[in-house]
């Protein structure tokens, strides 16, 4: 029931309660006095009962009754109102008027009130109190009671006017019942709904504001509740949506009341795209999220959704899609570029080259001539060779960017002595210093270091470095190189010149191509692409490059590689038989096959030499590059070929093209033996026509075995051409 419609209940009982004992106390007093007048000869016994039951009423502790004469003054104070209103009868008979105990306010509050009412002046006292009651209305009204200790309560009073037998208002009955239980319900009522509609603006002030469109549906689906966001996303009032059913907010009606559904069976729908549709025709995409919701014991009352317009999110994403279908286009053609660009540059190479060999061919058969060639002539030959020298060292400089940049480069990350890369770097650059009268300090090499590097191109970018340092340096001038740890895990090797060094400015343009820093002018030859291709193999071997300079002091080149043990064998779960081989019965004692090992790493070249020697049933033949492994295989006709991928001038893939395509070679089996470990490298080995594809560091076991499936095949194939008619 409505907390409000309760206390009017209340109150409506109350009221009519002490209407009645007022009434039920006038007519008694009326039929007591009536009684006396008309049957004073009667019998006694019923005025008797009847004058007991009219003092039972008034002396009632629980109703004031309040009798007054005409003019306002108490005349009767019973039990009942002396309780209530702490003053006993002898403190206000014949002295007091009930205005005296009730509050002034009030009384000059409900006197404005009668006035406007019946449009007539009445004073705020007495009058006010009996007012209505002297013009034979029925009164009752609240006030408030001042006790005699000066405290307050509320009151609910009923007025009656007391008339004499002939009808003459001789007096007022005013029956009152102490109002503060009530009223603190009432208030602690009105708390209630004060809490209930706050709660509920607080609820609606949520709801509203959501930036999403919020929807509430019974279980049919019909719609109970929507925020304005739902309005305007439909275009459509919330009086107009309520009560209507949630799929006709769609362009799908069938997969909106499926989603519906869903929700009931599932109690949870997630990113569930429908398209909303608004009067004027909008279609808005949305992802449409529900769940249920029930009331406080728990029964499913309905569906709880949101709305959020992704129209953005899909333009977005269609954006998007053209987009990558765009860059990926893009790549594509990118893609066909750089490899147009690739091999352009790779037939320009060999274009170049072939007509260069010629020009440096016969200028040094003209320069070798006898008798020798006159002075001008020399001088002549002299500048072609120079160019010519110059023009081929430029064409393998851009031939090594654009591979690097293709990611054509391939590098094989292996145990590399630095030591001996150095010793090699020391040989080869020496006569150059001599020339220049520079002096070169490398440091001591009783101790081996081990670096993670491929062993060709760690060679290159040292050769680069040390060249230039001996290039840019000063007549006379020194050039020191130093090898420290770097940390725990890491090794540095420095280049130290004497040069005039490089200022701020030439630092921040270093490793771009072409850029020469200002020595276009000095004389020397430069390219501008050396240091771009070190730095790039440098990456490239996961190792960092970086310098120091000053101007009139020198420059200090360094790179840093990690560290890495020596070159082992992989010797788990081997034996004296994984080691040992015996002759082939097929063959002479003296006559063992040949195993070709084509490797540029001396370590790993003595690690084989050391296997194939504990076998003692092949002979070695090693080659340290890929041209030369050709020219021997060529000439040797060796049993099997083991062969590394990388290797300088050739790789692994391009000799093994080479043997394939010469009829004298193309039968051998060509084992492979890298670094390049990972599935994908195993795969395209194998795919380019290796018989086997070998990884290091090496497992004996696996080794030997592969040796021994080769050996088997290469006699095979021996046997099956000696059987061939005509051999």
């Amino acid at each position: 029931m409505d907390p409000a419609l309760s206390g009017d209940l209340i109150t409506a009982s109350v009221a009519a309660l002490v209407f009645l004992l007022a009434l039920l106390f006038i007519l008694i007093g009326r039929a007591v006095r009536s009684r006396a007048v008309e049957q004073m000869s009667v019998s006694e016994a019923p005025l008797l009962k009847a004058g007991a039951l009219q003092d039972a009423i008034f002396n009632s502790a629980n109703f004031s009754s309040i009798a007054t004469d005409a003019q306002g003054v108490i005349q009767i104070f019973n039990v009942g109102a002396q309780k209530m209103l702490g003053y006993a009868a002898g403190d206000v008979v014949d002295k007091l008027t009930p205005a005296t105990i009730s509050d002034a306010k009030e009384l000059i509050t409900r006197a404005a009130a009668l006035s406007a009412e019946f449009g007539t002046s009445i004073r705020p006292g007495f009058e006010a109190l009996v007012y209505k009651a002297s013009r034979g209305i029925e009164d009752i009204y609240e006030l408030t009671y001042i006790r005699a200790d000066g405290t307050r309560f509320p009151a609910l009073v009923s007025v009656t006017a007391l008339q004499d037998a002939p009808g003459k208002v001789i007096g007022y009955l005013l029956i009152g019942t102490d109002n503060t239980a009530r009223k603190q319900v009432e208030a602690e009522q009105a708390l209630l709904d004060q809490r209930l509609r706050d709660q509920q603006f607080y609820t609606r002030s949520l709801i509203e504001s959501n930036i999403d469109p919020l929807i509430t549906t019974d279980l049919r689906g019909m719609i109970s509740d929507v925020n304005q966001q739902m309005e305007m996303l439909t275009g459509r009032t919330r009086d107009e949506l309520i009560g209507a059913p949630f799929k006709n907010c769609f362009t799908e009606p069938e997969r909106a009341e499926e989603a519906i559904t869903r929700v009931l069976r599932e109690s949870k729908v997630t990113n569930y795209e429908l398209t909303a549709l608004a009067r004027d025709g909008k279609e808005t995409v949305v992802s449409y999220n529900a769940t249920t919701f029930h009331d406080r014991d728990r029964k499913l009352q309905g569906v709880f959704a949101a709305a959020r317009d992704v129209t953005e999110r899909k333009h977005f994403e269609h954006a998007l899609q053209e987009t990558n279908v765009e860059l990926q286009t893009a790549r594509e053609a990118a893609e066909k570029a750089n490899l147009a660009k690739s091999e352009f540059l790779s037939s320009m190479s060999h274009e170049l080259r072939t007509p260069l060999n010629a020009v440096l061919g016969f200028a040094q058969l003209m320069a070798s001539e006898v008798p020798a060639p006159a002075a001008a002539q020399q001088r002549s030959i002299d500048q072609i060779l120079k160019g010519g020298w110059y023009l081929l060292r430029l064409i393998n400089e851009i031939l090594d960017l654009a591979m690097i940049e293709s990611g054509k480069v391939t590098m094989s990350h292996e145990s590399v002595s630095l030591t001996e890369v150095l010793q090699d770097c020391k040989g080869m650059v020496e006569p150059q210093a001599a020339t220049r009268g520079i002096v070169l300090t490398f440091p001591k090499f009783d101790d081996v270091s081990w670096v993670r590097a491929d062993r060709t191109r760690i060679k290159q970018v040292m050769i680069n470095l040390l060249s230039n340092a001996i290039k840019y340096n000063a007549t006379g001038g020194s050039v020191i190189v130093q090898c420290a740890l770097s940390g725990t895990d890491r090794v540095r090797v420095s280049v130290k010149d004497t040069g005039s060094g490089m200022s701020p400015a030439q630092l921040e343009q270093l490793f771009q191509p072409f850029n020469r820093l200002g020595k276009e002018s000095s004389g020397e030859e430069g390219t501008g692409i050396g240091l771009v291709v070190t730095k790039q193999l440098v990456e490239l071997m996961d190792g960092v490059i970086g310098v120091e300079s000053a101007v009139g002091v020198g420059t200090v080149f360094w790179v840093e590689f990690a560290t890495s043990a020596a070159p082992a064998l992989a010797l788990g779960h081997i034996d004296d038989a994984a080691h040992d081989r015996r002759l082939p019965a097929a063959r002479e004692p003296g006559d063992k096959p040949t195993l070709l090992y084509v490797e540029d790493n001396p370590a790993n070249l003595a690690l084989v030499q050391q296997l194939i020697g504990r076998r003692g049933d092949l002979h070695l033949l090693t080659a340290i590059d890929g041209h030369v492994g050709v020219q021997m295989a060529r000439s040797y006709l060796p049993d099997v070929i083991l062969m590394d991928i990388n290797l300088p001038g050739i790789s692994g893939y391009g000799a093994l093209a080479i043997l394939r395509e010469d009829p004298a070679t193309a039968h051998i089996p060509v084992l492979a033996l890298s670094a390049n470990a990972i599935p994908r490298d195993i795969e395209r080995g194998l795919e380019a026509g290796f018989f086997r594809y070998l990884t290091k560091p090496i497992r004996v076991r696996e080794f030997m075995d592969a040796l021994d499936v080769a050996l088997h095949h290469a006699e095979a194939h021996g046997l099956l051409e000696a059987s061939e008619p005509g051999q």
